[in-house]
C-alpha cells in the first residue's frame, strides 16, 4: 500500500526533471543544527513521536511521504559559480519535516507536545523535481542537485528558493528501490 503524498500536477516534463504544481499541504518540522548527513536521522525520532501520539489529544497519524530536508533560508553556504555547494563536514541549520495527512490543515493539525515540533502550511508552489534511486548519501544528493540546477537554467527556469531533499521510503527498502528527489521552487526566467 502506497503512502499518501502531497497533491500535484505535472506541468512540464523534461529529459532529466519535471515541473510540478503542488497544492498547499501541512508539515510538522524540526530545526536541527548538525551536518547534512546527520540532520535527518536526528529529527526523525522527534517527528515520528509526534505522529505516534506526542500531541494534544494523543492523535495517531499514518506515515506519509516524503520526509523533506532543506537548509534554513538565510544561512551562509559556500557559493561557487553558478551553483551552491556544501561540505558534509560543516554543521548547518536544516529543517526536517514530515508531510501530514491531507485531511489536516494548519488549524486542525494536532498541537505538538514537544516545542521543537512546529506545524506549518506550505503554500501552493511550482517545483522542479529530479527523481533518482539509490543510497541516501550527501554526495549523491549534491550530484543530483547540481544537475537539476543546471538543467532548469538551460530550460528557462530560475530557482526561487533553496533546494530540498525528499525521501520516500523506509530505511528497510532495498537501496536500488528507494525513491529520492531533489526539489526546488522555480519560476520561468522571463517571469511568466
Amino acid at each position: 500500500m502506497a503512502n499518501e503524498e502531497p497533491s500535484f500536477e505535472v506541468i512540464d516534463r523534461r529529459e532529466t526533471f519535471e515541473v510540478r504544481r503542488y497544492q498547499p499541504f501541512v508539515i510538522a518540522e524540526v530545526k536541527i543544527e548538525d551536518k547534512f548527513k546527520d540532520a535527518g536521522n536526528r529529527a526523525f525520532n522527534t517527528l515520528f513521536q509526534y505522529i505516534s501520539g506526542a500531541n494534544r489529544g494523543a492523535a495517531k497519524m499514518e506515515m506519509t511521504v516524503p520526509v523533506i530536508q532543506a537548509p534554513v533560508a538565510g544561512q551562509k553556504m559556500k557559493m561557487t559559480a553558478p551553483l551552491l555547494q556544501r561540505s558534509g563536514t560543516e554543521a548547518g541549520s536544516y529543517l526536517v519535516s514530515f508531510v501530514l495527512p491531507l485531511r489536516y490543515d494548519s488549524a486542525t493539525a494536532p498541537e505538538p507536545t514537544d516545542p521543537k515540533v512546529q506545524i506549518r502550511e506550505v503554500p501552493a508552489r511550482v517545483m522542479a523535481v529530479s527523481r533518482y534511486s539509490g543510497f541516501w548519501s550527501e554526495s549523491r544528493y549534491l550530484k543530483h542537485e547540481t544537475e537539476l540546477l543546471a538543467a532548469i537554467k538551460s530550460a528557462g527556469y530560475q530557482p526561487v528558493g533553496l533546494p530540498e531533499w525528499a525521501r520516500y521510503n523506509s530505511p528497510f527498502t532495498p537501496w536500488f528501490l528507494r525513491r529520492n528527489e531533489v526539489m526546488v521552487e522555480v519560476r520561468k526566467a522571463d517571469g511568466a
